[in-house]
């Protein structure tokens, strides 16, 4: 279910209060979440490991790790995820209200441009720093004045770096009420803030919930592992610290 901009999910801020989940998953929803976990965990894009958490540049402690750029190597893999955007993409947007698709720099591209191949629209990508001067200095690709634009990327944490991307896609003329990403940690409680601040609704395939019920279901870890992993997800800033990472990350 996406993370909405507003109740009706069409865009544009509301009072943090009043920010919520849309309608519970439809069932189409959970077969989607529940196959893409299961097809990550098999090609070890995702990781578990409790007894040597994961320690990223933010110093962030996980027990958990996803490396979606490994799909780039699975071909069948990547057509069958791409097979599920385009559905989460048709039924909670709608192709009438895209005119382009925008991939964030670096890992959203090559997901931008099979999502833009597959849906038959054209493709840019948005620079993390800008290159020269004027409205385009962030926005490879032409430009489409007026135009609505999906900002793809590989996955979000909490939200932050979409903020970013947004901003760029609107300075240079375009609009953006839609983010997707294929994978949603949806563990971090304000990420719903900082969505509804910038007026985008995001959308996903699976979250770290949704990998963890798999894992259970096909016992592909250890309980042990498991029942870590599930107390990381409840309260990832405590057990970061209690891991030897960082409490907070800054940003």
């Amino acid at each position: 279910m996406p993370i909405s901009a507003n109740k009706l999910g069409q865009g544009g801020p509301i009072d943090r209060k009043g920010m919520e989940l849309m309608n519970a998953p439809s069932p189409e929803k959970q077969i989607i979440a529940r196959e893409t976990a299961k097809m990550l965990i098999e090609v070890e894009a995702i990781l578990f490991n409790a007894e040597k958490p994961f320690i990223f540049t933010s110093g962030w402690a996980s027990p958990v790790y996803t490396d979606m750029r490994k799909i780039i190597s699975y071909p069948r893999l990547r057509t069958r995820l791409i097979d599920f955007a385009v559905t989460t993409i048709e039924r909670e947007i709608g192709y009438e209200r895209l005119d382009v698709v925008s991939g964030g720099e670096t890992a959203g591209i090559p997901y931008a441009a099979w999502l833009a191949d597959r849906l038959m629209l054209p493709m840019q990508y948005i620079r993390k720093k800008p290159k020269g001067f004027g409205r385009n200095a962030r926005i490879e690709g032409d430009l489409h004045e007026g135009g609505r634009a999906l900002l793809v990327e590989d996955l979000a944490t909490d939200g932050r770096s979409k903020v970013s991307f947004c901003e760029a896609l609107r300075e240079a003329g375009q609009s953006c009420d839609h983010a997707f990403v294929f994978f949603f940690y949806d563990i971090f409680p304000q990420t719903a803030s900082i969505m509804a601040d910038i007026g985008v609704t995001l959308h996903y395939l699976v979250t770290w919930r949704d990998v963890l019920a798999a894992a259970r279901e096909n016992t592909y870890f250890k309980s042990q592992t498991l029942d870590e992993v599930e107390k990381f997800l409840g309260a990832p800033a405590e057990w970061s610290a209690a891991h030897g990472g960082v409490l907070e990350i800054k940003g």
